[in-house]
């Protein structure tokens, strides 16, 4: 029977992350995975692939709609899904490959198979009709998180599809219905939006992107609509009859009342996430789970069986890869003695559209909620040089500040690139800087990351450009 320092259960972007480090640290580790490949849901069936499919699509439609105003004569292109398809999963296998480097470099057991905690110390690994335990000082869960399903609602993943499913189409729908407009929604909706489809998005709350900056969702509502995205929102799907050639939504007000009757040829079902954890014998180990069914743990990711961890998805906050990440790395200090730490307060997160948007720190509605006093700068991309000359000049930067402090509390851009831009931002609020020391930092001209320099020059109404 094999002995480690530590067992992980999941090898997405927290579990992996979580191993290194653990071995960096001179612990004999072992990770645990029920799938055939290495990286979980977001190398495999999340954000690698769609990143890939998002700038697939927008490169096909800047051959169709862009090229030719900067004159670059091109015929018309033409798409070719199969060879597309292809391109997302060279993408998957060269990621996947690379954790599999990863745990070989660092002297990693991976143990595949379904990993069920017997209580501390040991782990049961069953798959293909086998079965094996292994004995571990500590325990790190790190199984992520699924899709939340509707009621109702049956996901075959070919019609009635998941995010797993919308990456994985074998044609182009006319008509692309999405239920829910948050991050995954509004991201895979673009996609099939650039390749020809016709994409209407139900939304239950009367806003999209939740959670994010009210004036940001606004402002970038319009931006969609003006791409051709139609919205219905204060709304609920309640039913999918998909027994004709095409499916039929009904679709009520959020409220309550008349309902409609939407055609479609795939709905895709797009409300968020819940956290994994089935089989993997938390209540049997006595392993505590909140009311949402997230493993509850304390300040230094402790459950509440001695020697067992939980990171990532399968714990509370932003379900982002990143977060876990960082979680992972922090855990794995933690276990070592060191003094691992996670600052939620600066965990960025991003909408990979066309134009992107970004956001770090509080937003406003956050700010008037929690009372704190602040000040707003802001500046469009329409007045920053690098976003004209490249005719680019959807979307702004705001920035928010201490009132009293001058501190910056929160960063939200809208416009090209803004995943990349946003982290200047999350650098200067991890050392508590000011609004006045973005806006002397040089910037380099001329580029889009000006428009933060703007903006921050904006808090103190004395931008240069406006």
């Amino acid at each position: 029977m094999a002995t480690y320092d530590l067992v992980v259960i999941g090898t997405g972007p927290g579990g992996y992350v979580c191993a290194v480090r653990a071995a960096q640290l001179g612990m004999k580790v072992a990770v645990v995975e029920k799938n055939a490949t290495l990286g979980g849901t977001c190398l495999n069936v999340g954000c690698m692939p769609s990143k890939a499919l998002l700038h697939a699509s927008e490169m096909f439609e800047e051959a169709a709609h862009s090229f030719a105003k900067m004159g670059v004569s091109v015929s018309a292109p033409k798409l070719d899904l199969p060879s597309m398809m292809n391109f997302k999963q060279q993408g998957i296998d060269g990621n996947v490959k690379g954790v599999e480097f990863l745990m070989k470099k660092n002297k990693i057991d991976v143990l595949y198979g379904a990993g069920k905690i017997l209580g501390a110390g040991k782990v049961e690994i069953s798959g293909n009709g086998k079965s094996q335990t292994v004995d571990t000082k500590n325990i790190v869960i790190a199984t992520g998180s699924d899709i939340a399903r509707l009621k109702g609602i049956e996901i075959d993943e070919k019609r009635i599809v998941s995010s797993t499913g919308a990456l994985s189409l074998e044609r182009v729908p006319e008509k692309l219905l999405v239920i829910g407009a948050g991050v995954i929604g509004l991201e895979l909706g673009s996609v099939w939006k650039r390749l020809g489809a016709e994409v209407m998005v139900v939304e239950f709350l009367d806003r999209i992107l939740p959670g994010m900056d009210g004036e940001v969702a606004k402002q970038f509502q319009r931006i969609l609509e003006k791409q051709g995205f139609a919205f219905k929102l204060g709304a609920k799907v309640t039913a999918v009859d998909a027994s004709g050639k095409t499916l039929k939504a009904t679709v009520e007000p959020a409220a309550g009342g008349t309902a409609a009757t939407i055609e479609t040829d795939v709905v895709l079902v797009c409300i968020g996430r819940v956290p994994y954890t089935d089989g993997l014998g938390c209540k049997e180990a006595g392993i505590a789970l909140d009311n949402r069914g997230r493993v509850q743990i304390d300040a230094h990711f402790s459950t509440s069986v001695k020697g067992v961890y939980a990171i990532g998805d399968v714990v509370a906050g932003p379900m982002l890869a990143h977060k876990a990440e960082d979680e992972g790395v922090a855990c794995a200090e933690i276990i070592a003695g060191q003094a691992g730490h996670v600052n939620y307060d600066v965990i960025p997160g991003v909408v990979y559209t066309t134009p992107e948007v970004s956001s770090v720190g509080k937003t406003e509605e956050e700010l008037k909620q929690a009372g704190v006093a602040y000040t707003s700068g802001k500046f469009p991309f329409t007045a920053n040089g690098r976003s004209k000359v490249n005719q680019t000049t959807d979307g702004f930067v705001k920035i928010l500040a201490d009132a009293k402090t001058d501190r910056v509390l929160g960063v939200h851009i809208v416009g090209r690139e803004a995943g990349e831009m946003i982290h200047e931002a999350a650098v200067l609020m991890e050392f508590g800087g000011s609004a006045e020391d973005l806006a002397r930092t040089c910037h380099a001209h001329p580029t889009r990351s000006e428009a933060i320099k703007e903006a921050a020059l904006a808090v103190g109404k004395r931008a240069i450009h406006m």
